[in-house]
């Protein structure tokens, strides 16, 4: 008998056996069985060829099918596949990346712990920040707050961090001790009505919240340099500065989630560098590999690492997968495509012009209320009225509609129900680019009219 090879025959088994992440059999009828990657498409079963509007997931920043990442597993995998980075083991591509890493990233951080992916970081972060306030002698601080339309990943810890609501139901009660506050949305922030800054304003919804919290049981903030899952949401120019100043104010450790902006994404190695400040903490995953192998971290601030390893305890936190050689193997030729091909530049490059064109192609639609980027992330925010910046109700099927009339073009990405997210690879040609922004207008006109 022959093995079924139709994308249809393969759902047909997929649909008896596999529960997929945010399942849901609403979207089995568009359904598609991925066999290659090529460049920034994606080819399925049925040998169809669609553009990669999203990198998959936002993490395969460096294209699809580059030998080199395929190389270096396989080099290591002949060598030394797995061994186990516990304390009292350790492996040379693990310290060689940490290595880079420090080389790289912000000035303060230069100590590294290495996960699976952005919700396994975002834990370890919870649970470093509470470690090292008990030594600080100051137990109480626990607390986390984070914002309306943030995404730090959903396992237990990081889904009541996460910001999105639809996360919460099927699993409540949440755990205690995490907090919102406002995202600073541009688009959707109120302005101050005495002519202020709205990015101050913004910002200053923190300093309420830790007020309310109680400085002295607040243990971190937690930000997004650009949220992305919540719709690409891009800051005020003077936001990230005054949540610095009120994370030292009350002693609140400022953590950078770089999971989606890390290692080029923004335009810039990292995403807080476009502001001028560094965190206490950073979390990254997905392009540090490109996602051709699952591996995440964190980065520790000398002042922290420092704290805890005078210290002189265990710290009791430890993942089977932690410092993983092949992982870490593929991370160092990731890096070096990141730096040789200079990803973070042809971000900056092409995510500008990509924006101007998406302005030049939708800006006079009645129903595009916004559209925003930095780098190589962007946003169309589709709204019903634009003069109150009202959304379609859930009844209408915006996202569903716009995410079907996309994939009859052959552009295969995400939308936040009114946000239509872009993120391809950074190595995708302008034409490409363009193409993009083609399929992304027709779709809009094909959903609400011209």
């Amino acid at each position: 008998m022959n093995a079924p090879v139709s994308n249809a025959d393969l759902i047909e088994i997929d649909q008896k056996h596999l529960i997929h992440p945010l399942h849901s059999s609403a979207g089995v009828p568009n359904s598609r069985v991925w066999v290659r990657g090529q460049g920034s498409h994606l080819i399925d079963a049925d040998g169809n060829r669609f553009i990669d509007g999203l990198s998959c997931l936002w993490n395969v920043s460096a294209g699809h099918g580059r030998q080199e990442l395929v190389d270096a597993a396989a080099k290591q995998m002949s060598e030394l596949a797995f061994c186990s980075n516990y304390t009292g083991g350790t492996n040379r591509p693990a310290i060689e990346l940490a290595e880079r890493l420090a080389k790289i990233s912000y000035p303060d951080i230069n100590n590294f712990y290495f996960t699976s992916g952005g919700g396994e970081s975002t834990d370890s972060n919870f649970k470093l920040a509470r470690s090292y306030w008990k030594v600080k002698g100051k137990p109480e601080k626990t607390k986390v707050i984070s914002r309306i339309w943030g995404y730090h990943g959903v396992t237990f810890a990081a889904m009541c961090a996460t910001g999105i609501s639809g996360y919460w139901p099927a699993f409540e009660p949440r755990m205690p001790g995490f907090s919102h506050i406002p995202s600073p949305d541009p688009y959707h922030y109120p302005m101050p009505e005495d002519g202020s800054s709205q990015g101050i304003a913004a910002a200053n919804e923190l300093e309420k919240a830790i007020l309310a919290e109680g400085p002295e049981t607040v243990a971190m903030f937690i930000a997004e340099p650009v949220q992305g899952a919540g719709g690409v949401i891009v800051p005020q120019a003077d936001y990230f500065k005054r949540i610095r100043e009120i994370c030292d104010k009350y002693e609140v450790l400022l953590v950078s989630d770089e999971v989606i902006t890390g290692f080029g994404r923004t335009g810039k190695m990292f995403g807080l560098q476009h502001y001028g400040i560094q965190p206490d903490l950073m979390q990254f995953a997905k392009s540090i590999t490109s996602g051709y192998v699952p591996l995440g971290g964190i980065g520790v601030s000398d002042e922290i690492a420092n704290t805890m390893k005078e210290s002189g305890g265990v710290w009791m936190h430890a993942y089977t997968y932690s410092g993983h050689p092949t992982c870490c193997a593929v991370g160092l030729a990731t890096l070096d495509i990141i730096q040789n091909e200079d990803l973070p530049g042809q971000a900056a490059t092409k995510g500008t012009k990509m924006l101007g064109d998406l302005h030049s192609a939708l800006d006079d639609h009645s129903h595009v209320g916004n559209i925003r980027g930095q780098g190589m992330m962007m946003g169309v925010e589709i709204v019903k009225d634009r003069a109150d910046k009202s959304w379609f109700g859930a009844d209408f099927g915006l996202g569903a509609k716009l995410g079907k009339a996309m994939m009859d073009r052959n552009l295969y990405t995400r939308v936040r129900n009114e946000v239509i997210c872009i993120a391809p690879p950074l190595t995708t040609d302008e034409s490409v680019l363009d193409e993009i922004v083609e399929i992304v207008r027709d779709s809009v006109v094909e959903v609400l009219g011209s």
